[in-house]
């Protein structure tokens, strides 16, 4: 039997393999019971959890599922000029502090753009690229 160079044949090794698995982390511990999808400071209201949001991202789209149809389209059209937005997932509580009663819902540099059809509407207007420029979200 020929063995390669720097190996050598074994016939009677034994290896033994431990196949168990930690136990699973404990979940955290949280002070409430109910607690939002914008979580970040417990003592922040949702309203002034949403205006830090608005004004730390140039784009950003609020919506009620991150699997909403109308939010995909939103991401998809934003992605073909070269912006990727945040998206945050609100509740029933949160929408009701936006601008607009109904998710998804898009800002542009801290300015309420409004749903879909608002932004369809500006991007076929030819106004959605230099607005996206002026916030510095994309660069010509």
């Amino acid at each position: 039997m020929k063995t390669m160079q720097g190996l050598r044949n074994f016939t009677n090794d034994n290896v033994s393999l431990d196949l168990t698995f930690p136990p699973p982390a404990p979940p955290p511990i949280s002070s409430s019971t109910a607690s939002t999808s914008l979580s970040f400071d417990e003592e922040e209201t949702s309203a002034s959890k949403i205006e830090r949001l608005i004004s730390e991202h140039p784009v950003i789209i609020f919506t009620r599922s991150s699997t909403c149809c109308m939010c995909h389209v939103m991401k998809k059209l934003l992605s073909t000029v070269g912006v990727h937005p945040t998206v945050i997932e609100i509740d029933e509580e949160e929408i009701a502090c936006l601008a607009v009663q109904a998710a998804p819902v898009l800002f542009i540099g801290g300015a309420c753009v409004g749903g879909f059809e608002s932004l369809v509407a500006l991007h076929l207007s030819g106004h959605l690229i230099p607005r996206l420029v002026e916030v510095g979200a994309l660069w010509e």
